[in-house]
């Protein structure tokens, strides 16, 4: 981004919009880094307004601890060598003696541990980006360029031990400098003349390339959810319906190794909760003895669906689509044909479509570059790993399906189901909050929330968070619904209910709300509802419940309840609140 550029942004801001802060936390003048980032987290977050704060020149510890008082909606914190011990830079003179490098060394130690320390010590919610140090060292070591120094190698092995201990903090994300590295040349990052005549060290460029990093895990963007692949030169090279089973190949003695890699990745994706399924124009027997060979990486169990016939790709993607029952921006396709590519397009503009090169193996290992962040998440969750196991449930579950709109009374009532809700407010439930922020179709109202925003709703005297888990003969859904609302008195006010549409037509949301007038002696509900283009599922409920309601909001009180309440078979259990 140019400079010119980020202050057109900045000056077309909505200016009655929230804001949402961030505190820019360096020991240097941020100048120009400062505007980058505003700029970069305004394409991010379009209906807010940004207000990025910073802190006293040279600093650094200071500024970390006002974090306490500022409570910003996130904070980026920048560590350069200067800020660990003067005379790491360049505008403090005397300090370049060979025989001070031990006590550099030593001082740097305890500015790490003093900054690790306060970092642990914070109380504020939000995400701390934390950057160690992106500019080169002075060369103020005894060794030529060429050659790294003892003492060099304790520095960098120090920052490395700060980066692991700090990151344990769930709140805490480290940039990554391979990926810095990529986009930020080395010897193009120092600007020794605005250094010296400003306190800002950065070249333009370097410093917009970190106010992007910077932005993007503030932003945190929600992961896909599914991959749906090719198979014939993409999951394998060659035709399976020309030369059989035993002729494809996806290793280095077949000239195939970029597609071996790229089964063991959607292998991994799998294990890491992501949905795979193949779309393919072959036979389904063909298929099924390729992915019974032994050497096969992705294996078929990883596979759901697998869409193999001979129609349209577009319609098996219609297919897996419903199946799965999620929404094409969540979804990635794979396939080496860009005809095929581009009729799945047309049928499905919000996929995200990529062609797979089959024939340069540059391009597939840069492919799989693009997924690892389409797909990258910093931690997997037991419901991650849940999701292909609870399509699965799902589907035998709607093998049984006996009327159109939800499941036969005998059904439910033979399904052993168990729902197990806690009413603890645990501002750290990851997956509480993805479901608030990724759910589309049972959604009281479509809002998303910040993490700053959550701690700082859960944080209100009277605010309450419900959550449920779902279990059955079938198998376990994991926690699949999550509500967040206020009590006064004996009237809850539900501001946030979402449930994942693998728990759809199990009456749970009816259960939730038994739990709910229970759990808190209410007499009435009243639901911040809004009808949005995705969520008509909620609003059914809301129709059933509250037939006369209006276009936003809606009241249920106890007795009407009851008095609509179908059957409920579930076996109803509560987590302690710890």
């Amino acid at each position: 981004m140019k400079l010119i550029d980020a202050l057109k942004i900045i000056a077309s801001a909505p200016g009655d919009s929230s804001l949402f802060t961030v505190a820019l936390v360096t020991g240097f003048s941020p100048l120009h880094l400062k505007s980058f980032l505003q700029a970069e987290l305004q394409q991010l977050f379009p209906q807010k307004r940004i207000v990025v704060t910073t802190g006293l020149f040279g600093d650094v510890a200071g500024n970390l601890r006002e974090l306490n008082t500022t409570q910003p909606d996130a904070a980026a914190i920048v560590i350069e060598w200067e800020d660990l011990d003067a005379r790491l830079g360049i505008r403090q003179l005397g300090g370049w003696d060979s025989s001070q490098l031990d006590d550099i060394v030593s001082q740097a130690q305890m500015r790490l541990a003093q900054f690790a320390a306060i970092i642990g010590n914070l109380t504020v919610s939000c995400p701390l980006v934390v950057c160690p140090p992106t500019l080169p060292l002075p060369p103020v070591f005894t060794t030529a360029s060429w050659q790294t120094s003892e003492q060099e190698l304790s520095l960098r092995e120090q920052l490395t031990n700060f980066s692991k201990g700090v990151s344990q903090n769930h709140a805490v994300r480290i940039v990554n400098a391979e990926r810095l590295a990529v986009l930020s040349q080395a010897d193009k990052r120092l600007d020794v003349r605005q250094a010296w005549a400003a306190g800002f060290p950065y070249q333009l460029p370097h410093a917009s390339v970190l106010a992007s990093l910077f932005s993007r895990l503030i932003h945190n963007p929600i992961p896909m959810k599914g991959l749906v692949t090719d198979l014939d030169n993409t999951l394998w090279n060659g035709i399976v319906g020309e030369v059989g089973p035993g002729g494809v190949y996806w290793d280095l003695d077949h000239h195939s190794q970029g597609h071996g890699l790229y089964q063991q990745f959607l292998s991994e994706l799998a294990s890491e909760g992501v949905l795979i399924a193949a779309a393919s124009k072959n036979e389904p027997a063909t298929v099924t003895e390729a992915f019974n060979r032994n050497d096969i990486l992705l294996r078929s169990e990883q596979v759901f669906p697998m869409a193999v016939s001979w129609g349209s790709k577009a319609r098996a993607i219609s297919t897996i689509l419903a199946q799965w029952n999620i929404g094409p921006d969540s979804v990635v396709f794979v396939d080496d044909d860009p005809l095929e590519i581009e009729e799945v397009l047309e049928a499905h503009p919000e996929l995200t479509c990529l062609r797979f090169p089959s024939n340069d193996p540059q391009a597939i290992y840069d492919l799989l570059n693009r997924l690892r962040d389409l797909f990258g998440k910093a931690s997997v969750s037991s419901e991650d790993k849940l999701r292909l196991e609870s399509i699965r449930v799902n589907s035998a579950f709607q093998n049984e399906l006996t009327n159109v709109d939800g499941f036969s009374e005998a059904l439910l009532e033979r399904a052993q189901a168990k729902v197990t809700f806690s009413a603890a407010k645990n501002g750290g439930d990851a997956r509480a909050l993805e479901l608030v922020n990724k759910t589309n179709q049972f959604n009281l109202n479509g809002r998303r929330l910040t993490e700053a925003e959550w701690h700082s709703y859960l944080g209100q005297n009277g605010s309450f968070l419900v959550t449920a888990s779902y279990d059955d003969r079938f198998g376990s859904l994991g926690k699949i619904a999550a509500v967040i609302g206020r009590q006064s008195a004996s009237v809850l006010h539900v501001d946030r209910w979402v449930m994942s549409c693998r728990a759809f037509a199990r009456r749970i949301e009816y259960q939730t709300l038994m739990f709910m007038f229970d759990k808190f002696e209410a007499t009435v509900i009243s639901f911040d509802y809004e009808k949005t283009q995705r969520n008509a599922p909620f609003t059914k409920l809301i129709s059933d419940l509250c037939p006369n309601h209006p276009s936003t909001g809606c009241e249920l009180t106890r007795e009407h309840f009851l008095a609509v309440c179908p059957r409920l078979f579930h076996q109803v259990l509560e987590a302690p609140d710890g």
